[in-house]
This record gives structure tokens, C-alpha cells and sequence, in this order.
């Protein structure tokens, strides 16, 4: 009985012939075909060993993480625009700013902040039960008595009341928020009708960022 492995030994390391044309290829060029291939694959060039070909995957290079780290990047290498938004966040707005007018009858920033301090303050006292400051009846009084030496405590009072006005509101039970639904209904579309008020005189003003959310 023949002994089989000894038939397929040809095929599986190829006679003296086969080898022997295989070996002739070694060192050739790659043909066009295959090039064309090698590009769209993505593999380098096939290399030949022991008369068979092999197709190697073309590796990138690593990117060097110490290299492109923001932490190790110096800070005049960094991206110009990165830097313009680092220091845009700094910029605290002045006094001069808050109490500018367009000269058009309108308020300023200041004199509109001051009156939603007023009235929330006013209204919140309502809401807790206090007795609210007195009021002379003329709201021409809650814009007019801004002072823009005092814009930072004005900024600080008007974030402070919108503040306590939201912890009081949660800490309400139903039945007093029921009674008092319409009333923080107007008081939010109060705030909000101002405060849209501001941008837009910012805006006329050439001081309003963008990039706070409206457009």
C-alpha cells in the first residue's frame, strides 16, 4: 500500500520544477494589477519567501501621546482661537456697560436688572408671608434709582432673589403653589420679558456674545 503523505508532499512544498519557478519571481516587481489592489486594501507591496507570496498590511504610525497632549503643549503653541475664548472668559462686564442707553427712550442693563430686583423682591416676600418694602407707586423709581458704582451688588442681588425665588417655590406644598399659580406665572413672564430686553440692548451696544445661547 503507497504511502499517501508521500503523494501530497508535492503539493504542499511543490516539486523540484514548481519550486524552481517560483524562485524566478523572487525579486520581481509587483505587477500592475496587484499594485492597483495594494493601494485600495490599503497593504504594502508582497513580499516572497520560499516561493510564496505574502501580502503584509501597512501599518501607521503611532501617534505620540506626550506629543499632542494639551498638558505638555506649551501655551503659545496652543491654537490661537482656544486662547481668544481662554481670555474672553475673563472679561467681567463693566459699570459703563450696564448703565448705557441708545438715546431712544430706552432703559439700560442696570436700570432693568434694578427693576427686576425690586419687583421679585417684592413679590417673594407675598409669597413667604413678609411684609414687602414700601412702594411710593411710581415704578418710573424702580429703573431710575440704579447706580452704576453699584452694578457688581446689583448683579450678585438680582441672582440672589431669582435664587430664593426657586427654593421657595420648591419647598412650597401643593395647595399653597395652587393658590399662588397664576401670580409666579406673571412674575416668569415678567423676568423674561426684561431680561430679553437686556440682550437686546446689549446687542444695540456691540457688548453681547453670541455664543450665550442667543443668536
Amino acid at each position: 500500500m503507497s504511502d499517501k503523505r508521500s503523494d501530497l508532499t508535492p503539493a504542499l512544498v511543490g516539486d523540484e520544477q514548481t519550486t524552481g519557478n517560483l524562485n524566478k519571481n523572487v525579486g520581481q516587481k509587483c505587477p500592475t494589477h496587484i499594485q492597483e489592489q495594494l493601494n485600495e486594501t490599503n497593504t504594502s507591496p508582497p513580499t516572497h519567501r520560499n516561493g510564496i507570496t505574502h501580502l503584509r498590511a501597512r501599518q501607521k504610525p503611532r501617534p505620540n501621546p506626550e506629543k499632542h497632549s494639551p498638558r505638555t503643549t506649551p501655551h503659545h503653541a496652543q491654537p490661537k482661537r482656544l486662547v481668544r475664548r481662554r481670555k474672553h472668559r475673563r472679561r467681567r462686564p463693566h459699570p459703563e456697560q450696564a448703565s448705557w442707553t441708545d438715546g431712544k427712550g430706552n432703559h439700560s442693563v442696570g436700570q432693568l436688572a434694578n427693576h427686576l430686583i425690586f419687583w421679585n423682591f417684592q413679590e417673594l416676600a407675598k409669597f413667604k408671608g413678609e411684609t414687602p418694602a414700601k412702594f411710593s407707586g411710581n415704578n418710573d423709581e424702580t429703573f431710575n434709582s440704579f447706580d452704576s458704582k453699584n452694578w457688581p451688588a446689583t448683579v450678585k442681588q438680582l441672582d440672589q432673589v431669582l435664587t430664593d425665588w426657586e427654593k421657595a417655590v420648591e419647598a412650597a406644598d401643593e395647595g399653597k403653589l395652587k393658590d399662588w399659580y397664576s401670580k409666579i406665572a406673571h412674575v416668569g413672564t415678567h423676568n423674561a420679558y426684561h431680561i430679553g430686553q437686556m440682550i437686546y440692548v446689549r446687542k444695540e451696544q456691540g457688548s453681547w456674545n453670541p455664543e450665550k445661547g442667543v443668536k
